[in-house]
């Protein structure tokens, strides 16, 4: 009962008001004692916050005893902060007021600022500093890490957060989701998926992320259709840092790394570093994951500029789980771990049936402030990735890999490796103004992206090896694509509560690869498009705690490598076209906050799988001419007491295509391919695009923040409703809605010699649940018969992980 009452008790907790004596206030003007109005007020240790009025007060509820220190930021002036103490028996308030002087963006802010929004940009995000993120930070993928934000689904192949992991927003899967680290696309630029696990561990680098949702600003890369992740590694530390994290958990995982830094040292120069190691069995049979990283930064602070060397790389290991697991074996804790791949070897499965890739990055960011109000920010950057998957492969037609036959044999049992080796390099840049009243803010920024990628394969073994030779690809192509895009913004106060916001990107890409011709032969093709990305809004501060928003985008979207490759010339699919509605108001109280946004997406020429094959028999995405999300979202905290919070998001969708043609294979009673036949279907759902999907927490202090030692325990759970595995609508096609909870407790210690100690216990799926994620589903007619096979992607039940921090 307690499972249920628990998402009733953290759903229903939106808002609310406690009274509480005021402990802290004060007043935060400019230099010139004109009052800052919205101004952020922030005690770092317990995160308590409060926004200044237009008379640039604040006022702090209650605040334990213990020591403190309060940080104030104002966009355009220097942030300032300031320690202060509450005594045992204290029962009056304290006062502390600021001054700030003005200033153009923090400069170690810049590179990322160009491509984020800010808090007057009328669009929809989230931000997550480095303390949320690390939070939960044992080992896992990004995209588990992020799992607990708004309209956010997870998968893992492996069923447990380590190795190949997806992530969808708003129904948005990962290929329209644009990801930057530091401004930099990381998308691949091919498929325009983001691959987390050439990464491992990189949030332990990462200062912030901002999610946003829906279009957003103009960015950089692949174009942003549905959301955008954007995560920061540019953080200043003042101060030498040692740090080492070791995590131990279910299914053998052991996670360890080393965190170091030498702090901003006399010369003005910086350093610093990480190197870890992650190892797992996995929940699924042999989906084990070998992952390796580091990362490498170095920065030199001059007085009106900033140079900065980045340089990370990620090694991945991992045994392939990316096959599902069929749909009656998934009911079974027996058996809804099995794994097909490999199986394909008689007896035994095939040991090495494994995806081995490297990645390797390198940024140079450059910042300066030409003048008072004017910042350039410039960016170049380096992507090395080179890696194969590699498969036994029974029965194999020695013709289809250009070999002749042996004798009377034609078929073979073979081992064979798919290479991908590919660059990508180009530059980002961003040249911002902000008047002297702060009225106006304007950046024009851009970049040019070029991608060059190898993809063949080799044969490494074969039990008849015919005519083949060592190392000899039996096939070969190349593909680059260009990416250029430039975009100016503008955001004015029209009125003291109102801005303005504009947003103008053009974008052209350029492609040349090796497709098909109608014949399935093989020949040099490429493609171009130019794209306009217009966005307009308007931020509105009702009151110095309600404000509101609406703003109105179009994106734009290239087909992938696949609908190029795998259709004939002149059977190449359209771009697909967003357009894309937010409106919002968000209002804080004295201990509650709550935010509600209205979005609508409006596709138009959206790719979909239907069935449908072309003239070489490959399954090929077609264009639907009309497809929409409305959804309604709702994010807000309470707290309950100083000691106890509580914080909940709620994500209610209609995701609907207008209408399109299905096709589904017949087969006769000999399973003999018969032909296509169509179905006609109107108005049904979106694949794996919930219409319910909600969040949430209630923390609890149990040893206040500020002292030597604090404990924190925490309660997660998250609620995904049913989703349908492909756009049919059909019933007897889908994935069953499925909730889980995470229990979560922290243990810090400060101690004269370590900066700190800390221990974090989590509990994952406490209660056990039997869920699967993800899925995909192959419908056919055998003999009169409509069937449907599946595969799912089973999670873990309840497994555990346990961290320990010691920071010097």
């Amino acid at each position: 009962m307690f499972r249920y009452l628990f998402f009733t008790l953290f759903l229903s907790l939106f808002v609310g008001q406690l009274g509480a004596q005021v402990a802290i206030s004060g007043r935060i003007t400019d230099t010139d004692g004109s009052p800052l109005v919205g101004a952020n007020v922030l005690i770092e240790e317990t995160q308590q916050g409060a926004i200044t009025d237009t008379d640039g007060q604040y006022r702090l509820n209650r605040v334990d005893p213990g020591r403190y220190t309060l940080q104030v930021s104002y966009v355009g002036y220097q942030g300032e902060s300031q320690s202060f103490s509450v005594p045992q028996n204290g029962t009056a308030g304290i006062t502390l007021n600021f001054r700030l002087a003005a200033q153009s963006t923090t400069l170690q802010e810049l590179t990322v600022s160009a491509t984020r929004a800010d808090a007057k940009t009328p669009m929809t995000y989230t931000n997550l500093n480095e303390e949320e993120l690390q939070a939960n930070n044992l080992g896992q993928d990004v995209p588990y890490l992020l799992r607990w934000t708004p309209s956010t689904v997870v998968t893992s192949d492996a069923g447990a957060g380590i190795g190949y992991t997806g992530i969808r927003i708003r129904g948005t899967d990962p290929t329209r989701i644009n990801v930057t680290i530091n401004g930099i696309p990381l998308n691949d630029a091919e498929s325009q998926g983001t691959f987390w696990v050439d990464l491992p561990d990189f949030i332990s680098s990462t200062s912030d992320v901002q999610i946003q949702r829906g279009v957003g600003t103009s960015t950089n890369g692949a174009g942003a259709f549905g959301a955008t992740i954007n995560l920061n590694t540019s953080k200043k530390r003042d101060d030498p840092y040692f740090q080492t994290n070791t995590s131990i958990g279910s299914f053998n995982t052991l996670k360890g790394n080393v965190e170091f830094g030498t702090g901003v040292m006399r010369n003005k120069f910086s350093l610093d570093g990480r190197l870890s190691r992650i190892g797992s069995d996995g929940y699924i049979d042999r989906a084990r994951a070998d992952l390796d990283s580091w990362y490498l930064s170095g920065a030199y602070y001059g007085e009106k500029s900033i140079l900065r060397f980045n340089a990370f790389s990620g090694h991945e290991v991992t045994y392939q789980a990316w096959n599902g697991v069929p749909a009656d074996l998934v009911d079974d804790r027996e058996t809804r771990t099995f794994n097909s791949a490999g199986t394909e070897k008689a007896g035994d499965p095939y040991d090495n049936e494994v995806d081995d890739y490297r990645q390797t990055h390198y940024q140079l960011l450059y910042d300066q402030q030409l003048a008072d109000q004017l910042e350039l920010s410039l960016a170049f950057h380096l992507t090395q990735g080179e890696g194969f998957f590699e498969q036994y492969k029974a029965g194999e037609d020695l013709e289809d890999y250009g070999l002749e036959p042996v004798g009377e044999v034609t078929s073979t049992d073979l081992i064979r490796r798919r290479w991908l080796d590919n660059d990508f390099y180009g530059t980002v840049y961003a040249l911002r103004y902000t008047s002297d009243d702060d009225r106006l803010t304007t950046t024009l920024g851009g970049g040019y992206h070029i991608y060059e990628g190898r993809h063949f394969g080799e044969v490494i073994w074969a039990r008849f090896a015919s005519n083949s030779e060592i190392r000899e690809p039996y096939y070969d192509n190349d593909a680059e694509k260009r990416d250029f895009n430039i975009y100016g913004k503008v955001n004015y106060e029209l009125l003291p509560d109102l801005n303005a916001y504009v947003d103008l990107q053009m974008r052209r890409v350029s492609y040349d690869f090796v497709g098909v011709n109608n014949q399935g032969v093989p020949v040099p093709a490429g493609d171009e498009m130019s794209f306009f990305n217009p966005k307009a809004g308007i931020f509105y501060q009702i009151s110095p705690r309600t404000e509101a928003y609406g703003s109105f985008a179009v994106a734009n979207r290239e087909p992938n490598r696949n609908d190029y490759t795998e259709n004939p010339i002149g059977s190449w699919p359209l771009p697909e076209r967003l357009y894309n509605t937010e409106i919002g108001l968000r209002h804080r109280w004295n201990k509650a906050a709550l935010g509600a946004n209205v979005y609508h997406m409006d596709y138009r020429d959206q790719l979909v799988l239907n069935g449908q094959i072309n003239d070489v028999g490959e399954y090929m995405r077609i264009n639907v001419p009309k497809s929409y999300r409305l959804g309604l979202e709702l994010v807000g905290g309470f707290e309950v007491s100083p000691r106890l919070n509580v914080n909940a998001n709620v994500t209610l969708s209609r995701n609907k295509v207008d209408n399109y043609t299905e096709y589904v294979d017949a087969y006769d009673a000999d399973f003999n391919w018969l032909e296509q036949q169509t179905i006609r279907r109107e108005d049904t759902d979106l694949a794996f695009s919930p219409s319910v999907i909600a969040g949430g927490d209630i923390n609890f202090q149990v040893l206040p923040e500020g002292g030597d030692h604090q404990l924190a325990l925490s309660l997660l759970g998250k609620y995904v409703g049913k989703q349908y595995i492909d756009n049919s609508s059909d019933e007897n096609n889908v994935l069953d809605a499925y909730w889980f909870s995470d229990f979560r407790l922290q243990y810090r210690w400060k101690t004269s010699f370590f900066k700190e100690i800390g221990l974090t216990f989590l509990v994952q799926n406490v209660f056990d649940q039997l869920y699967e994620t993800n899925a995909w589903s192959y419908r056919y007619n055998y003999d009169g018969t409509d069937l449907v096979d599946q595969g799912l992607y089973p999670q873990a039940g309840r497994n555990y992980l346990l961290g320990l921090t010691i920071g010097f």
